[in-house]
């Protein structure tokens, strides 16, 4: 997806083939509402034929009655107009709302599928201009612009045919200025196609640094930025306000440009046909209803020129649409709840009106297409020789290998940046590694289902994130409808050692939570994480920094309800604290996306490398002094990856 919202095209046959693809769930109202317009048209064309008739046949004639008839006519005619017009704009509003509702919830289910490096690289705010504003815009075109622009061609049409049935002579008159026309409408579509260009790219831009803002108000009000990022926002904010203001400017020249024009014709109309009136003998009536006509004709060219910038705006935003929707998944995910059913003509998506269709089969829980079911879970996790760099190029871990026997409890150590939370997001698939493989279960990860791969992990992450709604809501989020019952909502809570605060919040497990668990201390959003990941009862449980905002009380409750609990999970823990991490059956440690060292902490103390310097500092950062033993000799890690590999005796255990 680009970075900058600068597309602005003509008519691309391809994509309005897609467009149309989404109206054929509402093809009847489509058909009823062109029925509409054209019926309106002609009841549009019948007004300047009834003045005629009144000036000619009533008036002239000092017939009462019948422009008694013609009068109740028009008015009847009126009538008919303003109710059909009603119902075309009902009709299409409600085709335009629901296309608007499909493409919304297409576009969200696609999102949730896309891998988590296509965020790493496109703002927030951006990703939710496509989902907001050019799904807006490509309402207008379903709207106002498509079918309506059937009813003014027709009105058009009719309007000529109708001016030469009266008086050829004055229809050349009328059409003298039609250079005038040409001109005004092609400098206005140049100069707005500029605008609205620079509109798109001014909003996606505002409502990323918006986003931005939002998510770090924190961080703004700690470091006192309030005032310099509202700068900022105003600067944006303000480019936003003259990017439109000119696009009010070229409005506000063209629409009064055309009125000028059409008052040109009709001067020439009056003055021609007012000498026809006096000298060739046309009656007063058709030169009336003829002005009446060439004012109706002017109407729905303007409109076609405005819809015409309607048709460019939403063939950008449903370029912009479409490349999000192409977007591939994330690995794994091609076949699972799909939105896009099969595709129609013109290779035109398909989507049900109120319901997520399906251009495949879902796969079970525990299969991906075309792959076998896949073993029971018993808990084995094998890194052969990972390597992965986020940019393709700079490694973050390189050649790490090590295996995770079932039922093993092993820690994950090492300096800040040397792969630990990168294994991580590799074993629960969030990326793909670029070298090597992982297994569980001696299955590779490619040919897990993700949703069942992740199914059997539970994660407690440092970083929670907790979603509106209720305590019981967020403990059992995971969970399948079926299997979130209170109990055991309740007991993972208890498990976690969270009930005793959620006891005390008025409504209990009921009792609300605020965006992002706002009114929640940090120790109580990692509560709530634990018992998330313990409701869930997975055979693989990942702890990433999981009591590192606990109190030593908390904690140390915790990992007495935790040593009972891991006892029969395999459990991958990251830890920086390494006190919280002496139970472990093996430690491994990282060091610049290497594993330097492996194994028990009592073998890795007597190594005196790197875990024995981590564990000094670790010491003497919580009391200021090494406790049970005599102290490593103070140093730093080497900046060049710790102790030289001749120093580090391999003590690890077997692995396959």
């Amino acid at each position: 997806m680009s970075h900058d919202d600068d597309s602005f095209r003509g008519y691309d046959h391809r994509l309005m083939g897609r467009l149309m693809g989404y109206l054929t769930p509402y093809r009847a109202q489509v058909a009823f509402a062109v029925l509409v317009v054209l019926a309106d048209s002609v009841v549009g064309l019948a007004g300047p034929y009834l003045t005629k008739e009144a000036i000619d046949n009533g008036i002239r004639h000092h017939d009462g009655v019948h422009l008694h008839y013609v009068a109740i006519l028009y008015l009847a005619m009126l009538g008919i107009g303003v109710g059909l017009g009603y119902l075309h704009s009902q009709v299409m509003q409600r085709v335009g709302q629901s296309i608007m509702l499909d493409l919304r919830l297409a576009l969200f289910r696609h999102l949730q599928r896309l891998p988590v490096s296509f965020f790493d690289k496109n703002p927030i705010g951006r990703v939710m201009t496509r989902v907001t504003n050019d799904v807006d815009t490509l309402n207008e075109l379903f709207t106002a612009g498509m079918v309506s622009a059937v009813g003014d061609v027709f009105t058009v049409i009719g309007v000529v045919i109708a001016m030469v049935h009266l008086n050829a002579e004055l229809l050349a008159v009328a059409f003298s200025v039609l250079p005038l026309i040409v001109i005004v409408t092609l400098v206005f579509r140049a100069r707005v196609r500029r605008s609205f260009r620079d509109i798109r790219t001014r909003l996606a831009r505002l409502n990323a640094y918006l986003n931005e803002n939002l998510t770090g108000i924190n961080t703004i009000q700690l470091l006192n930025r309030e005032e310099r990022n509202a700068e900022g926002f105003r600067e944006r904010n303000a480019g936003h306000r003259d990017a439109n203001l000119q696009a009010v400017f070229y409005h506000a020249l063209f629409f009064p440009s055309m009125e000028l024009v059409g008052a040109v014709a009709v001067s020439l109309i009056v003055w021609y046909g007012g000498r026809q009136v006096m000298w060739t003998g046309i009656t007063l009536g058709t030169l009336v209803a003829f002005l009446q006509y060439t004012q109706r004709f002017f109407r729905p060219i303007a409109d076609l020129s405005e819809k015409y910038n309607t048709l460019q705006q939403a063939m950008a935003s449903s370029e912009r649409v479409f490349e999000l929707l192409d977007t591939p998944v994330a690995a794994g995910l091609e076949g699972r709840a799909p939105v896009i059913a099969a595709s129609g003509a013109n290779g035109a998506p398909h989507i049900a009106p109120r319901a997520a269709p399906t251009d495949a089969p879902v796969a079970p829980p525990g299969e991906t297409q075309g792959a076998a079911r896949l073993p029971a879970s018993k808990g084995r996790i094998e890194f052969d020789g990972v390597g992965f760099a986020y940019d393709g190029e700079h490694r973050v871990v390189e050649g790490v290998t090590f295996t995770i026997e079932p039922g093993e409890r092993v820690a994950l150590v090492g300096p800040t940046g040397s792969g630990k939370s990168t294994l991580i997001n590799l074993l629960l698939r969030f990326y793909e590694p670029q070298q090597g493989e992982i297994r569980v279960d001696g299955v590779p990860l490619r040919d897990w289902d993700p949703y069942e791969l992740r199914r059997r992990i539970g994660v407690v992450p440092q970083d929670v994130f907790l979603f509106s709604g209720s305590i019981a809501g967020n403990v059992g989020l995971g969970l399948e409808p079926g299997d979130a019952s209170r109990e055991r909502i309740v007991r993972a809570a208890r498990d976690a050692h969270a009930d005793e605060f959620i006891e005390r919040l008025p409504g209990g497990y009921d009792a609300q939570v605020r965006e992002r668990g706002a009114t929640f201390s940090a120790g109580q959003r990692q509560l709530l994480s634990f018992a998330r990941a313990l409701a869930r009862d997975a055979g693989i449980l990942v702890l990433d920094e999981a009591t590192s905002a606990v109190d030593t009380r908390t904690e140390s409750l915790i990992q007495r309800g935790l040593n009972e609990l891991l006892r029969s999970r395999t459990s991958l823990v990251i830890a920086h604290r390494l006190s919280t991490i002496l139970d472990a059956d093996r430690v491994v440690v990282l060091h610049h996306g290497r594993v330097r060292e492996t194994g028990t902490h009592a073998e890795l103390l007597a190594l005196r490398g790197i875990y024995a310097r981590l564990y000094e500092l670790s010491c003497l950062s919580g009391s200021g002094r090494m406790t049970g033993r005599k102290p490593v000799r103070s140093a730093m890690l080497e900046r060049d990856g710790g102790v030289p590999e001749t120093q580090v005796v391999d003590t690890r255990m077997h692995m396959d």
